[in-house]
């Protein structure tokens, strides 16, 4: 029997939820060729994910929680995203939220114990527009003379948009451009003025369901502004939440190259054992160990990166860098391993009915988070130069 690929030898607690990932991702598998087929939501896979607890992976045990560590939440994203792609990259914007609301308990946030103890213990689930919003939201919000705002506009990219209880987002203080000021806050989704639109038609990840949210003179009360920073800067909300995005969604994307190793091996075992032409062995033997060699080395750059953060690593560029240089390199080696699965395979990868067919456009997804490979290599050439890196 061909050996499955790993993620590698880690420390003795790094499968502590690898396990819990491998029966919700059981039940994603099920599914994700129909959500695939009609973008539909992964909803069964968050039904068993609620019943099971995944969605309070890492809320801290003292909480009701689950209490993963970062390193251990990657863990368990890779595994995940052996089984379907859609369904981790849905979760891990979920889990890189509470993974950074963990981050500002831990810094004295007065307003992140009661996220994480509502996630644990109501099915908080979170959000996010960062993927449209980015640094430059043109979402407005207008003072509404009793200190809060009414915010409209609308955000795209919003994963899991079917079954969030709470987006995390911001908005631009009056016309956007220079000189602006930005405020961060959440909304439910069920408040007045937020409606979701289906617009979710792309080539990959089609069960993410990340719809566009469309805000109409929504109330967000003065309480609900956690963070203000100025218009085109990262400032601490985007430091925060980019250095715990990185790592958590780099993982998902490693997790679809190996589970498409694993396709190609298996295929290639089958029928090369006994048959093939010496020369046609060998390229196999050599395919299976370049994905092989590319993998570790993408998990050895992820891990590495959560190693150089350390236990008391703060919201700076220097950390964002670290993070992000290892998504990068996991991003590209991903999709190449996916594209030499395939090579491998043959033909037979071409069908719609092949699993490396949707892990071929899933993959590529991983492309167009910020911070793109080439913003990337951008910005820490940047920070490099003398750049305080605020800004991209």
């Amino acid at each position: 029997m061909a050996r499955r690929a790993h993620p590698g030898p880690g420390r003795p607690d790094d499968e502590r939820f690898v396990g819990l990932a491998a029966e919700i991702g059981a039940i994603a598998a099920e599914h994700a060729s129909e959500h695939d087929r009609d973008a539909s939501f992964v909803a069964p896979a968050y039904e068993a994910m609620k019943e099971r607890g995944y969605l309070r992976l890492a809320v801290p045990e003292e909480l009701g929680g689950l209490g993963a560590t970062m390193r251990q939440a990657c863990y368990a994203q890779a595994e995940l995203a052996r089984h379907d792609g859609a369904t981790a990259l849905a979760a891990a914007m979920h889990t890189y939220n509470v993974l950074a609301q963990v981050f500002r308990r831990a810094k004295g946030a007065s307003d992140a114990e009661g996220v994480l103890k509502r996630v644990a213990t109501e099915d908080l689930i979170i959000a996010t527009s960062g993927g449209s919003d980015w640094l430059w939201p043109t979402t407005v919000a207008e003072p509404d003379g009793n200190g809060g705002f009414l915010v409209s506009g609308r955000k795209a990219f919003c994963s899991q948009a079917p079954a969030a209880t709470v987006v995390s987002t911001c908005a631009v203080l009056g016309e956007p451009g220079d000189g602006a000021e930005v405020i961060h806050f959440s909304v439910p989704l069920a408040a007045d003025g937020v409606r979701m639109e289906e617009t979710w038609d792309t080539l990959g990840m089609r069960g993410t369901a990340s719809n566009d949210l469309v805000f109409d003179q929504v109330q967000v009360p003065g309480e609900r502004i956690v963070a203000r920073r100025p218009w085109g800067d990262f400032g601490a909300p985007l430091f925060v939440a980019a250095i715990h995005f990185a790592p958590v969604v780099a993982a998902t994307y490693f997790g679809i190259a190996a589970g498409a190793r694993d396709v190609a091996v298996d295929g290639a075992t089958s029928t090369t054992r006994g048959t093939a032409l010496r020369a046609e062995l060998a390229r196999t033997q050599r395919q299976v160990g370049l994905m092989d060699s590319k993998l570790r080395v993408a998990w050895w750059a992820l891990l590495g990166s959560i190693d150089d953060l350390g236990d008391g690593y703060g919201a700076d560029p220097t950390a964002l860098a670290t993070v992000m240089t290892a998504k990068r390199h996991v991003v590209l080696e991903a999709v190449d391993v996916v594209n030499l699965a395939m090579d491998t395979l043959g033909g037979r990868a071409y069908y719609r009915r092949s699993p490396l067919e949707r892990a071929y456009r899933d993959v590529r997804a991983g492309l167009f988070h910020p911070l793109t490979p080439e913003i990337t290599l951008s910005y820490v050439g940047k920070l490099a130069l003398g750049g305080d890196g605020s800004t991209e």
